[in-house]
């Protein structure tokens, strides 16, 4: 099958894209400490892969509260952003575009991030989940997430607004625009599912409640950098971390006819990757392209051909790919002349470190 929809250029919001080809976000935990600065070792690996037609950055925190994972980068302090100026820069300097992806991890989160002692959540439900917390030892492990603190009302709007200036902090460091992340369990995805979301104010109850504080953020963030500069993360049929929620599909579906409305970018999916995953219908990928016209991203277990094949039928039009970007820094270019790909070759280096596994990953040789 033909490959050649990968590589078609696209204009995505206000920018033209070199191709179809999206470097999906990945947590790789090499911040600076203290302070989870971005650094030139950072800056050094998004440059490498500036081939693809759009990076999104890694999961990024709006502020402290929002953190849930060791060593992951922030939006919110002058030195982050002086560090995410290098990244930036180096992308650009290679030709590529990048988007931050904007994350509140809510109450995936350990209480050795918080002040208190305690993370937050629409709700006062553990996710029955772990996440990954570097000790004292400089030991990375999973540990498991408490009981979160129920946001009030008032907690709710002042994290709109730290939305809204991370989104601001970002376009000053020089990024192309942001992506919010809308998915896997974390806060917003929280609000949108009944299974974590028991609240009976304006923020939860209906499905129009529930997709409230997304848009919000949306349309706070579209009103400080513009909508075509803003997409979204959704993960509609994924349920780990507690996010089982048979209202899900028609929630996500009507957030996004809200998010037509307000006339951002796009809608990234993220589609589970794994062997027994459920898979996202045939239906509800028609539904989704009806309610909005904005570009489709979808990321999942794609190669070029079921990617080619998805924009073919208009379902899609752009494919991500996330390990594949680890261990093959000009990924386009290795697709594209159907050379041989490289291995992920250890497993440790994926979640902080140094080089080793993260800069060291050769582009082909003839």
């Amino acid at each position: 099958m033909s490959i050649e929809s990968l590589f078609e250029a696209k204009t995505l919001g206000g920018m033209v894209t070199k191709n179809r080809i999206v470097m999906a976000p990945m947590t790789r935990s090499r911040t600076a400490q203290p302070g989870d600065i971005p650094t030139e070792l950072m800056a050094t690996y998004y440059a490498q892969r500036a081939t693809a037609g759009l990076i999104i950055s890694e999961a990024t925190q709006i502020s402290a509260q929002g953190k849930g994972y060791s060593f992951t980068p922030g939006i919110y302090t002058q030195e982050q952003i002086e560090g995410w100026k290098q990244v930036t820069q180096a992308v650009h300097k290679e030709g590529g575009k990048i988007f931050l992806q904007l994350w509140h991890v809510g109450r995936m989160s350990h209480s050795s991030f918080h002040h208190d002692g305690t993370p937050v959540g629409p709700s006062a439900l553990a996710p029955d989940a772990q996440v990954w917390v570097v000790g004292d030892d400089g030991e990375g492990r999973m540990l498991d997430c408490p009981t979160p603190r129920a946001l009030s009302v008032k907690e709710i709007k002042e994290i709109v607004n730290d939305y809204k200036q991370a989104a601001i902090n970002a376009i000053e460091a020089g990024f192309d625009g942001v992506e919010i992340h809308g998915g896997n369990g974390y806060l917003i995805d929280q609000f949108l599912r009944r299974s974590a979301n028991k609240r009976t104010d304006e923020y939860g109850g209906s499905q129009e409640n529930r997709i409230r504080f997304a848009c919000e953020i949306i349309g706070a963030i579209s009103n400080a950098i513009g909508a075509h500069k803003v997409g979204i993360r959704l993960a509609p049929f994924i349920t780990q971390r507690g996010m089982g929620d048979s209202e899900a599909i028609d929630t996500i579906l009507l957030a996004a006819k809200q998010f037509e409305q307000i006339g951002i970018a796009y809608i990234h999916l993220a589609e589970a990757d794994w062997d027994d995953a459920p898979s996202v219908t045939p239906e509800f990928r028609a539904a989704l392209r009806q309610y909005f016209s904005g570009a489709i991203i979808v990321a999942g277990n794609y190669t070029e051909h079921s990617g080619a094949q998805l924009i073919e039928q208009g379902l899609a039009d752009y494919i991500a790919f996330g390990r594949r970007f680890i261990a093959n820094p000009d990924l386009p270019y290795r697709i594209q002349e159907q050379l041989p790909l490289n291995t992920i070759t250890d497993g440790s280096t994926l979640f902080g470190g140094t080089a080793k596994g993260y800069t060291d990953y050769p582009a082909y040789q003839k």
